[in-house]
């Protein structure tokens, strides 16, 4: 049912109105989306992360800085790892998209503010109890 919500309803083409906002393709806007601010990522984490090869990410980085999102920047302690800061049009564009992605779709008007209350904590119970998102609930 949350599927249906997501992939097939009213918020079924906010990633397309995402990658069109910013320019750049739905892998390099993942990875636009799991870089915090003011906070140097190292590749070989995001490579990690969405469980690709590093070479992938090389040119997810590289679309990154061509569209002046981020950029490289040598690790503090290790010059052998490069990390990835986003660039204040990168935080921007990020904040931008998060406010598109997470916003409720109207469908949820059918729901009175009790019911909009619940579902939010039962979301937030959902989220807590899923390893993989552990402490990612930001609202």
């Amino acid at each position: 049912m949350m599927q249906q919500l997501i992939l097939n309803g009213e918020a079924r083409g906010r990633m397309q109105t995402a990658c069109d906002m910013t320019g750049v393709p739905p892998g390099v806007l993942k990875t636009l989306v799991h870089l915090a601010p003011d906070v140097p990522t190292p590749m070989r984490d995001i490579a990690t992360f969405f469980g690709v090869d590093s070479s992938y990410v090389t040119s997810l980085v590289d679309d990154l800085e061509a569209n002046g999102l981020a950029e490289r920047r040598p690790h503090p302690t290790d010059r052998r790892v490069k990390t990835i800061v986003l660039t204040p049009k990168g935080i921007e564009a990020r904040e931008r998209i998060h406010e598109l992605m997470w916003e409720p779709p109207g469908c949820f008007a059918a729901l009175s503010d009790a019911e909009q209350a619940q579902l939010l904590r039962l979301l937030r119970k959902l989220t807590d109890a899923d390893p993989m998102l552990k402490g990612s609930t930001d609202s």
